[in-house]
């Protein structure tokens, strides 16, 4: 949440912003000459129309109103041609600043540690990636180009009016300094209620994000009714947001409606009264300082929405700066590349948490030869997903070290490491796209005839075939047009065609029916074969495979060894879970 100031502007923000036009110098300078030049022109129209009334139609000259004619539609042609120079190249610079902001902010994002996702909602993200760059694009195409150009306007205006007629002129402006006072209260006003919109747009984004991925969830558990009330007390909360503001604008603009008609009823009473007096002020003039009048007020009365749009465009690039300046990235110090490797793995007296001060890993060392598969097993909240969440470096230790090949992991490139390992989780994430971008994730060098190769391998070409389009069918959102079981089986073809040095299983079969079962096993041996293992057993057939089993409780080893050897150990941890769980299903085998 932005910290609410009240200052009306934020410089800094402000500066950050334009920063990102230096790229774009040419068209930012055409759309600024634009600006200059439209306010300069704008002020020869009420001109001529003052001559053209003094000279040419009280004197009924035709051919003088004739020529003054077509030299203000030549006027009116100009600005017209200066509008849109000023508009095209205003907004284009916009768009192409919200591009590189977006992108930067992405790309900030995509480096983010897997703590920062835990801890911050995917909503909020979305509106910080999406809402806040649009309202960004406002700042430019409808705020701080057009504020600008109102004011270089009023500027001319103004002082075409002294030097046309001083007294005239005063009158004229006796109701300015109060329009700019409420304007300014008006501004300082609407911040904080422009602040509060795009936090409640923010939660509104999240609510939305969270309840819609996770509909299977609030139907199973019958929960409609209350997320609609809860989600109807999020609305209201973003509606009054809006109506706070509304109220705002409807307090404003009659005000400055009514300032700026007594502006005009002023120069008529006074310029009509010394017309009538014969003095120096004309018809033409009167009506010239009207129309004068009306260019200074209307762009005063739409300032102060454009300076709306300009803090919009502050409060939103303040939101996104907050991310682009969050340091939650992994630490890339490393060189090495990490390329064929042989895939030994060590754990010395490693310690991590993922909330400070609240160890779930607790001083652990263990030892993975190359070529090795390794079962970890253990009650829930043991720490067996942390250990592979580890080794790729998704979070960072809080001490000890982890060694690939005897060298820290935090040694090599992280985009090297986590090339030689390759993960399949137990919950598996599909986009929606085809199963071969799925498999490839768009890698350019996995062509189609090296992904079927190794779907043929581990027993599954056959599987994807059978499905509409076969490579090319398309499994929607997260893959909800495939089986839990047919989506792990894309996640084994995933992991193997990346062809990494170490692999890491996170099994579920729980979910899956016998035949899906015995796919996932059939690719498990076969992908596990020649390199390095670590797999998160549920299955007792991968559990009497391993190399070494390690046992975990509560952030720590307390056993490792073969199967056979760890039964042996009465009153053992691996032996009492074993009977307490996998005696089951050695007895449904």
């Amino acid at each position: 949440m932005a910290e609410k100031t009240g200052n009306a502007f934020d410089i800094e923000i402000f500066s950050r912003l334009m920063s990102f036009a230096r790229k774009y110098k040419l068209y930012f300078a055409i759309a600024a000459s634009s600006t200059i030049l439209l306010a300069l022109f704008s002020v020869l129209s009420p001109y001529i129309l003052i001559n053209t009334v003094d000279y040419y139609v009280l004197s009924e000259d035709k051919v003088g109103l004739l020529n003054y004619t077509l030299l203000m539609l030549g006027v009116l042609i100009i600005e017209v041609l200066l509008q849109f120079s000023f508009i095209y190249y205003a907004n284009w610079v916009g768009q192409h600043i919200i591009r590189d902001i977006r992108a930067k902010i992405f790309r900030h994002i995509l480096q983010f540690k897997m703590s920062y996702f835990d801890k911050n909602s995917v909503g909020r993200l979305v509106t910080r990636v999406v809402s806040d760059i649009e309202t960004i694009a406002a700042f430019f195409s409808n705020g701080v180009f057009t504020i600008v150009s109102d004011i270089l306007k009023m500027l001319a205006v103004t002082i075409v009016m002294l030097i046309l007629n001083c007294k005239l002129a005063t009158i004229t402006l006796a109701v300015l300094p109060i329009l700019v006072y409420a304007t300014k209260r008006f501004q300082i006003a609407i911040k904080a209620t422009f602040q509060e919109v795009r936090n409640q747009v923010a939660n509104l984004n999240g609510f939305v994000q969270e309840r819609v991925t996770g509909m299977k969830i609030v139907q199973l558990f019958n929960r409609e009714k209350i997320e609609y009330e809860n989600f109807k007390d999020i609305n209201n909360k973003h509606k009054e947001a809006h109506i706070k503001t509304i109220w705002y604008y409807s307090v404003f603009f009659p005000i400055a409606e009514i300032l700026s008609s007594i502006g005009i009823g002023l120069i008529v009473w006074f310029g009509g009264g010394q017309a009538i007096q014969d003095s120096n002020i004309s018809v033409g003039m009167i009506i010239g300082f009207i129309q004068y009048a009306q260019m200074l007020f209307r762009p005063l009365r739409q300032i102060a929405d454009k300076f709306n749009q300009l803090q919009m465009g502050i409060v939103a690039g303040e939101r996104v700066f907050k991310v682009i300046d969050t340091d939650s990235s992994i630490a890339k110090n490393g060189t090495i590349l990490a390329e064929n490797l042989k895939g030994n793995i060590k754990f010395e007296n490693v310690r991590f948490s993922y909330v400070k001060d609240e160890e779930v890993l607790k001083g652990i060392s263990l030892d993975v030869k190359s070529g090795q598969t390794i079962a970890i097993v253990g009650a829930t909240g043991a720490g067996k997903s942390t250990i592979i969440n580890l080794i790729n470096r998704f979070y960072e230790i809080d001490s000890g070290t982890i060694s690939v090949d005897d060298i820290p992991v935090n040694e090599y490139t992280l985009e090297s490491l986590r090339n030689q390992v390759a993960i399949v989780l137990q919950d598996v994430f599909l986009f929606s796209d085809s199963i071969l971008h799925n498999i490839t994730l768009k890698n350019d060098n996995i062509t189609q005839e090296q992904v079927e190769q190794a779907a043929k391998k581990i027993g599954i070409h056959d599987f994807i075939m059978s499905l509409p389009g076969g490579y090319q069918y398309n499994v929607k959102e997260r893959g909800s047009m495939l089986s839990s079981g047919q989506r792990q089986l894309i996640a084994f073809l995933r992991a193997y065609v990346s062809k990494p040095s170490i692999l890491i299983l996170d099994e579920a079969t729980s979910s899956v029916d016998a035949h899906a079962e015995q796919m996932i096993q059939y690719a498990t041996d076969t992908i596990t074969k020649g390199r390095t293992s670590i797999i998160i057993a549920h299955r007792l057939a991968t559990i009497k495979k391993a190399d070494k089993i390690i046992v975990m409780d509560k952030g720590q080893i307390v056993e490792e060894g073969k199967h056979e050897e760890l039964l042996e150990k009465e009153s053992g941890y691996y032996r009492n879970l074993y009977e307490k769980q996998f005696s089951l299903e050695q007895v449904e085998q």
